[in-house]
């Protein structure tokens, strides 16, 4: 691990179990998704709502992989805190910048675990009247759910594991890893 050091992450030898997803698998798996999302929006302009800030990497390569026209907007929404699960409650922080009525929107999230989240997003986004409405998740923690959720693209299925890297953070920190790890528990224990 002495390569992240080099990024500027810090000493982190010991803040990983290990890597769950190397750069390879992810960037494999991303271009079947764009490829399945351009097939079934042939003829169509889409709407990608990336979720900040963990949706950013995820969005970018995604987005370069798929070839039917797109327009991006962002929201960002809080059910973490600086704690390492979700308190359930949903706050916006950021809302979408334009409209979504009648537009086909895809909802761009890097991980789904309680559903609380997604459902809560869900719903607000489907109020505002937008033609339809997908949701594309990198990662998903089924093990984790509270809420049923529908998912209509899926990166991975994952366990119950806490993950950094490739966008996902602990405070703030690993999102600028190109790999997915398991954070090792005294690091979010303590």
């Amino acid at each position: 691990m002495a390569n992240l050091y080099a990024l500027g992450v810090g000493e982190v030898d010991t803040d990983f179990q290990r890597v769950l997803i190397d750069r390879e698998t992810l960037q494999r798996r991303i271009a079947e998704m764009g490829a399945q999302i351009s097939h079934d929006y042939q003829g169509k302009t889409i709407v990608l709502v990336g979720i900040l800030k963990g949706a950013v990497m995820f969005l970018a390569d995604l987005a370069r992989q798929i070839t039917v026209p797109s327009e991006f907007d962002f929201m960002a929404v809080s059910s973490y805190g600086q704690s390492s699960v979700s308190t359930g409650v949903v706050r916006i922080i950021k809302d979408l910048d334009h409209t979504i009525e009648g537009k086909d929107v895809l909802v761009v999230e890097d991980i789904i675990d309680t559903g609380l989240t997604l459902a809560y997003l869900r719903e607000v986004l489907l109020a505002r009247r937008p033609n339809s409405l997908r949701v594309c998740c990198l990662l998903d923690k089924p093990g984790r759910r509270k809420v049923a959720v529908p998912v209509d693209y899926r990166g991975f299925e994952i366990p119950d594991e806490f993950v950094v890297g490739y966008g996902l953070d602990y405070r703030e920190m690993y999102r600028n890893l190109g790999e997915i790890y398991v954070l090792s528990p005294h690091v979010y224990k303590t």
